[in-house]
């Protein structure tokens, strides 16, 4: 298991520090970060990481599924990004890419179409 955990469906107003206050009850968090939006809100989730394998366990029985801040907040091992999933997402997502509306590149290259 990583040392990394998700925590999910956290109040969007919750810290870093508070995040850690909170962890630090199984053990010693060496990273906490609350995900924010590009607009500075919280995206109501963020990563903790603890000091060993057996803490960051400690830490997903004793508080996955409890009350923090009156939200059930979600715990769980982190899962790294990859590609393959990143893919996955767009190939799901219909986000209109066949006219690519919305897409930098596709106005990039439409802009250089027409100045040639």
């Amino acid at each position: 298991m990583n040392k990394r955990m998700y925590v999910g469906n956290l109040d969007y107003n919750t810290t870093d520090k508070e995040l850690e206050e909170l962890f630090s009850q199984a053990g010693t968090v060496t990273y906490s970060k609350v995900i924010m939006r590009m607009d500075g809100k919280s995206r109501g989730f963020g990563f903790v990481e603890m000091e060993s394998e057996e803490q960051a366990k400690a830490a997903i029985e004793k508080l996955n599924q409890s009350d923090f801040k009156g939200r059930t907040i979600v715990v769980n091992e982190a899962r790294t990004q990859t590609k393959g999933n990143f893919d996955s997402k767009e190939r799901n997502s219909n986000y209109k890419r066949e006219e690519g509306r919305g897409d930098l590149n596709y106005k990039l290259r439409q802009l250089k179409k027409n100045t040639e």
